[in-house]
């Protein structure tokens, strides 16, 4: 399996090509985590997690995602305790992407983790008609801390 570094390396910067295969806009339809260690797998945002991904021709990108059980505050401005579970419940982040094989990156500008600011996210891709499924490459979770990967599958929204 190549580095992150061979990786990288590999992907080609700038605008993606005219026929770009995953240039749209995405549903996500499951997000799974996959622990390395057995192969446990749950659904890391409930049985329906809401989202969306976009691929878009001049080379930017976004995702937001949240589980479809989010607390709702019980005022426009919710409390810090409810917050702190709403941005638990979430994940967005929005930058330019680079494509390789079987592989895009996305170079983050702007996330709701400010420590996703700036870094490159890996992510392996295999796409059959209109569903696509992104794989993260290995991270430790914030949950228990075991070694894992994300597995989310998207629809092309028509």
């Amino acid at each position: 399996m190549a580095t992150e570094k061979e990786i990288l390396a590999s992907v080609k910067p700038g605008k993606p090509p005219a026929d770009c295969p995953v240039i749209g806009t995405w549903q996500l339809c499951s997000y799974v985590r996959e622990r390395l260690s057995d192969g446990h797998r749950h659904n890391q945002f409930g049985e329906a997690p809401v989202g969306y991904i976009g691929y878009a021709p001049d080379g930017r990108m976004y995702a937001i995602f949240t589980r479809d059980d989010r607390v709702v505050p019980r005022d426009v401005v919710p409390t810090d305790e409810e917050g702190v579970e709403l941005l638990g419940t979430m994940v967005a982040y929005a930058g330019t992407f680079s494509l390789g094989e079987n592989v895009v990156v996305h170079h983050i500008d702007t996330s709701w983790n400010q420590a996703w600011t700036g870094t490159d996210q890996i992510r392996h891709f295999v796409l059959e008609g209109d569903v696509l499924t992104i794989t993260t490459a290995p991270y430790k979770s914030y949950k228990d801390g075991t070694m894992g990967r994300s597995i989310l599958v998207w629809n092309r929204v028509k």
